[in-house]
């Protein structure tokens, strides 16, 4: 696929109801600063999928673009392979 600048982020579809939008969860690890017990902290980026074909289980990566409505500012690319998905971890 092409390049694009922005930011780049692989996540799971958790929702496909909308007309040419998804939802996706990204989830990132932290640590706490005093504990150091670590936790998952998941984020919800709804993405343009002009297609409609990404369906909810799918591990997607979306990219950072242009706003193309008040809270869609990415874009669905494509299906993360299983192991870029290990990799990113």
């Amino acid at each position: 696929m092409e390049s694009l600048k922005g930011k780049v982020k692989t996540g799971t579809v958790i929702s496909d109801k909308m007309d040419k939008t998804v939802v996706v969860r990204v989830d990132g690890i932290k640590t706490h600063r005093i504990y150091k017990k670590k936790f998952v902290v998941s984020q919800n980026f709804k993405a343009h999928d002009e297609k409609n074909e990404y369906k909810i289980g799918d591990i997607v990566e979306i990219h950072e673009t242009k706003p193309f409505s008040k809270d869609k500012n990415f874009i669905v690319m494509e299906k993360a392979s299983s192991k870029k998905v290990e990799k990113d971890k």
